[in-house]
């Protein structure tokens, strides 16, 4: 950002040092010097636009991590604990991108939904597994057969 903000202002420097070395003869020649400053202002104002089209670009989405298709087709989580317990379906889910690892800013990406929210559901599951950190909650969660 910073950078193209320097060439922005050298690039209307060089034209300012240009027109003065010049003295208007090859440009402005006929042209009064209102309609010149209109000229240039509608060269910076484009000039502006597409700087502000290139920097305001959303960043790109984060792809959906793929887990271990072998895993995926022989673990099934024991369904009567997770009821038992009062894990939600979305709870069971962040659980376990919790368990492959991710941040809470990857999980909200990939489930669709917002941090805070990632942080309630954390925080829902870190009091129903009865654990103080997420990786205590995954141990809990594996070694109570709710996750592979």
């Amino acid at each position: 950002m910073k950078s193209i903000v320097l060439k922005f202002g050298l690039l209307a420097t060089a034209l300012l040092i240009l027109l003065q070395l010049s003295e208007y003869t090859y440009i402005t020649r006929g042209f009064s010097a209102e309609w010149t400053v209109v000229g240039f202002a509608a060269v910076f104002l484009v000039f502006g636009f597409f700087l502000n089209r290139f920097m305001s670009k959303s960043p790109e989405p984060v792809a959906p991590m793929e887990s271990a298709p072998e895993l995926a087709e022989t673990f099934v989580p024991d369904r009567s604990k997770l009821s038992a317990l009062g894990i939600s379906k979305r709870e069971y889910e962040v659980l376990e991108l919790v368990a492959q690892g991710l941040s809470n800013q990857e999980i909200a990406a990939q489930l669709f939904i917002s941090e805070s929210t990632v942080k309630t559901h954390v925080s829902n599951l870190l009091s129903k597994l009865d654990a103080r950190r997420r990786t205590q909650a995954v141990t809990i969660a594996k070694t109570m057969g709710l996750i592979a």
